[in-house]
């Protein structure tokens, strides 16, 4: 099986193209840079793993509650996050060849033991001074001073010049959760500590590349923040590290692919901060981050709002100010990560130089669970009643061009786990061959047995 660094962006950015998972925004006018389409397979695969987040974050959660807030927001409710004053990027343009880069990004690529999240925008213009560190474009050393850019897409609400008033698209989704913190809290019922999850789009004026899907200006994050009482925030904080790093492996993610990264300069309102990052093959890249916020977000929207957001302790009759732990899980990046966990090239026969690709997707997260391949087309009407009857109950595929062989490897490329062969003894047996993509091993079932075999292979 080939290594993650064995691996090359090239190829999976074209099986994505090619078989319908994911393909470049607005492709025919010539793109639009970091933006990306989700094409049939690709949408498949990210509301399978949302499917997953929702079931192990909200589902089998106590005291969790998903909310969908709106990604237009009250303009004060950046002024009271900070980002109106001090969202930006560290940007520095290469004097040869005009090209724009973030300080952060040169450092951490140039060496990824720096982290450069630990530095001053002073700090980081000396070390890429005094490493002569080169422009990725021309290789040049001729860099401007850094700059700061703010990162969110401003826009007008209102229809006359007189009338407009500036609003932002979010660039992230947590403020939903806390500005509808104490709606839920009201509304539920709710005791802490409780949590609040929410699956959304979210907007960055992003300049630089960004590794295929890996950074883009429109994104999702699917967010958990979890409300406690000061005190219980440094366990929590823990729990819910080691619970990413869980979700992550279960979703089918190797060990030694994941690590934990602990910032070593917290931002304004954290006590604690850490990244999940996963080696793609262009290197290490967080996919997640989980971070003790303490109270800052609610201590500030209670400034800036006027409304009272402390919660009344009914043991101990206590009013306080709650602490957050927040737990956001990039979405597309965990994609892009399940994508090239799974993405292998497999030699079948080295002397007929036969090499199948496969992607050994988690049946759960598969876009397709099953597909349904008459062996001869003069079978495809009874094949057809196989597919229709399993369409009830899984995402299925129905092939029968090619050569069976050939039918087989094209499913084994999208990450289809069980291919099921209808042939000219179904007519008389009503059984079918069930191949399983990764052993490639055959049984032969009853059709009515094939739904129930496949639910016990999907479990989450």
């Amino acid at each position: 099986m080939l290594s993650n660094t064995e691996k090359t962006m090239d190829k999976i950015v074209a099986l994505c193209k090619n078989r319908g998972f994911i393909f470049a925004g607005s492709d025919i006018y010539g793109g639009l840079a970091n933006t990306w389409d989700y094409g049939p397979l690709g949408a498949r695969l990210k509301n399978n793993v949302k499917d997953t987040w929702r079931k192990r974050f909200i589902q089998e959660r106590k005291n969790s509650y998903e909310v969908d807030a709106d990604i237009l927001m009250h303009p004060r409710v950046w002024e009271a996050s900070g980002h109106v004053a001090s969202f930006s990027d560290p940007l520095l343009d290469c004097k040869e060849c005009k090209m724009r880069h973030r300080a952060d990004q040169l450092i951490d690529n140039f060496d990824p033991n720096a982290h450069a999240d630990g530095m001053t925008k002073e700090e980081m213009f000396d070390y890429i001074k005094a490493h002569s560190i080169p422009c990725p474009n021309c290789g040049k050393h001729n860099f401007t001073d850094i700059r700061e850019f703010n990162l969110m897409f401003q826009t007008y609400r209102g229809v006359t010049n007189d009338a407009k008033s500036v609003i932002y698209l979010r660039p992230e989704n947590a403020q939903g959760e806390y500005v509808n913190y104490l709606n839920v809290q009201r509304s539920m019922r709710a005791k802490l500590p409780f949590s609040i999850g929410q699956i959304g789009k979210a907007f960055r004026n992003e300049i630089t590349p960004g590794n295929f899907t890996f950074r883009t200006i429109e994104f999702e994050q699917m967010e958990f923040q979890t409300f406690c009482k000061e005190g219980t925030d440094a366990d929590l904080y823990e729990y819910f590290k080691n619970y990413g790093h869980q979700y992550y492996m279960d979703l089918g993610i190797a060990e030694e692919h994941l690590r934990f990264h602990d910032h070593e300069k917290l931002a304004h309102y954290a006590k604690a901060a850490c990244d999940i990052e996963f080696l793609f093959p262009f290197g290490w890249g967080e996919i997640n981050g989980t971070h003790n916020r303490t109270n800052f977000d609610l201590t500030r929207h209670q400034e800036y709002s006027g409304q009272k957001l402390e919660y009344l302790d009914p043991e101990t009759n206590e009013r306080y100010i709650p602490f957050i732990i927040e737990s956001t899980y990039g979405l597309d990046r965990t994609v892009l990560a399940l994508l090239c966990e799974a993405y292998d090239e497999e030699v079948i026969d080295a002397e007929k130089n036969d090499t199948r690709v496969v992607l050994h997707l988690n049946p759960v997260i598969a876009p397709y669970k099953a597909a349904v391949l008459p062996l001869s087309k003069k079978l495809s009407a009874d094949a057809l009643k196989v597919y229709e009857k399993l369409q009830k109950d899984f995402m299925v595929d129905f092939d029968e061009t090619g050569s069976i062989g050939k039918r087989y490897r094209r499913e084994d490329e999208i990450g289809t786990p069980f291919c099921i062969t209808f042939d000219f003894d179904s007519l008389e047996d009503n059984c079918v061959t069930v191949r399983d993509r990764d052993t490639m091993e055959q049984v032969r079932m009853p059709i009515d047995e094939i739904s129930e075999y496949i639910s016990s292979k999907i479990k989450f």
